[in-house]
């Protein structure tokens, strides 16, 4: 890339466009950047069709935007499709834009329930201790973390532990803890018995191997590295398996994502129900929506009533135990415990999840976002925000300002 790039300039560039035709780790668009000319990222949406997600394009920009703003590269940034007449004009001006990011505010003042409930979740935070195991992917730099630094902040510690250790207990885990985990499964997942068994047996084991972990260092919750050695050196995926963890009560992340794994965790305390860490897949401007996805990782709890839950499998490595649903309707709360420009805040937004169908195969939701789609697209850019986002279920958006406050953090929100 460094040398195209360079190509590029000796025949008189006068700024590069990094085409995110598809997802891809930071690494790439770093390298694109690696010189004294003006970067743009471009993105585009995606049809929903309710299979497999192929672009994703706008999480690829979010997770390159995050890791340049914090290695201090300026960029700009559009959001328009291949075939828009404008995309040419957009990619223009959007040299000659001046970033008016939304930028920190002060934690609002918020009635004394919430700042009661804020008190509560930062004394646990005090004294918790979550789990990662293995390290976090290369050009996943969101998913990182300084141990110091989050201590000193939020008061999380963290074990760290490598895959071979989860997958030595996974091996050897108890016949009857397999069979549990399959028995939750095939009670809510319809085609349990239709994948791959062996695979199936890997991917259930990884859930019993986890549990041993959590259970015997205490765990509040549990950052895993997923891909891509779950599939390739143990057969089977995490997601599902970590699913039900988070439906026990000991929230699982992808992607060794630790400040991701603490969100979920205390969106989860704050609204006292299970908490969905998801990438921001999608967003359309006209309906004012954008589509929260992962592979197959929500909770069972947030499947859409109506309804059909199906095993699957991963759409990449082709392997079991995916679940597969749309999320259920209602209103919902978005956060994340960020690391973005250089400092710890927190994000805090808010929308309603709508009944629709599937967006894409996997586990995800269609929801309208309280500001304008513009914002929420301006914001996460402009300030070089993470890409995986927390959900719950509920208006928790007060309680996460009095948390804020009491972690003395700033507030980061989806308006203008």
């Amino acid at each position: 890339v460094r040398s195209a790039v360079s190509s590029l300039i000796d025949d008189g560039a006068e700024a590069v466009v990094v085409v995110q035709a598809t997802f891809a780790d930071s690494s790439l668009a770093v390298a694109a950047a690696d010189h004294d000319l003006p970067v743009v990222l471009w993105a585009f949406s995606e049809p929903r069709t309710g299979g497999r997600l192929r672009l994703n394009s706008f999480c690829g920009i979010n997770l390159a935007g995050f890791t340049l703003t914090n290695a201090g590269r300026p960029y700009a940034w559009v959001v328009a499709q291949p075939d828009d007449p404008k995309a040419a004009g957009m990619i223009a001006a959007s040299l000659d834009r001046e970033v008016a990011a939304a930028g920190s505010v002060a934690p609002r003042a918020v009635p004394e329930r919430a700042q009661e409930a804020a008190k509560a979740v930062v004394e646990r935070l005090a004294t918790t201790t979550i789990g990662r195991v293995g390290q976090r992917p290369d050009g996943f730099e969101p998913c990182g973390y300084v141990p110091a630094v989050l201590t000193e902040t939020v008061g999380v510690s963290v074990d760290e532990v490598e895959l071979p250790e989860l997958f030595t207990r996974a091996a050897a885990a108890p016949e009857a803890a397999v069979a549990e985990a399959r028995a939750r499964s095939a009670a809510f997942l319809e085609g349990v018995d239709e994948v791959d068994q062996d695979s199936l047996d890997h991917s259930l084991r990884l859930n019993a191997g986890l549990k041993s972990l959590i259970e015997d260092n205490g765990w509040s919750g549990v950052a895993t590295r997923c891909w891509p050695e779950t599939f390739t050196e143990f057969g089977g995926a995490a997601c599902t398996p970590m699913a039900l963890l988070t439906e026990d009560g000991t929230p699982g992340s992808c992607e060794a994502d630790i400040y991701g794994n603490i969100t979920g965790l205390l969106m989860s305390w704050l609204a006292g129900s299970e908490s969905f860490v998801a990438d921001l897949v999608d967003i359309d401007r006209e309906s004012n929506t954008g589509v929260m996805w992962h592979c197959g990782l929500a909770p069972f709890a947030m499947a859409a009533p109506e309804s059909t839950p199906v095993a699957t499998i991963h759409s990449n490595r082709r392997k079991p135990l995916l679940s597969e649903f749309p999320l259920k309707p209602g209103r919902v709360t978005i956060s994340r415990l960020s690391q973005s420009n250089g400092s710890t805040r927190l994000l805090v937004g808010g929308g309603e999840m709508l009944r629709e169908p599937l967006a894409f195969s996997g586990t995800a939701g269609v929801v309208r976002f309280d500001a304008s789609a513009d914002d929420v697209i301006a914001t996460i850019m402009d300030e070089g925000l993470e890409h995986h986002y927390g959900i719950v279920y509920g208006d928790i958006r007060d309680e996460l300002h009095a948390t804020a406050a009491a972690l003395d953090i700033d507030v980061v929100e989806f308006a203008r």
